[in-house]
């Protein structure tokens, strides 16, 4: 179940619960586009943003713009695939749990 960004680390606890859903999304999507036979032209664009997603989500403190950006090329990549849609959806709640990201 997501959680509400004003939710922060429980005390006792050393992760944020925001950053351990964005762990957990982007490991379950990396899971269901491994497990997804099917060939698509930008397949390898989503595995390079997943797996940057992946390296922001090992971060206490992810950047929040750079975490927007790989969701948008994980979006444009994988978007039109229907079984990876849950997935992809999941994954955009978990960056949506960071909020906005400030402007310069």
């Amino acid at each position: 179940m997501l959680r509400g960004v004003d939710q922060r680390c429980v005390p006792g606890s050393q992760v944020d619960p925001r950053v351990a859903e964005l762990r957990s999304a982007v490991a379950r999507l990396r899971r269901q586009l491994a497990a997804h036979r099917a060939e698509f032209r930008d397949r390898s664009i989503a595995e390079e943003a997943l797996a940057t997603l992946a390296g922001l989500a090992a971060a206490d403190h992810p950047d929040i713009p750079m975490l927007r950006r790989s969701l948008l090329l994980v979006a444009g990549a994988i978007g039109s695939v229907s079984a990876l849609g849950d997935g992809l959806r999941q994954l955009r709640e978990a960056v949506d749990l960071f909020g906005t990201s400030p402007r310069a």
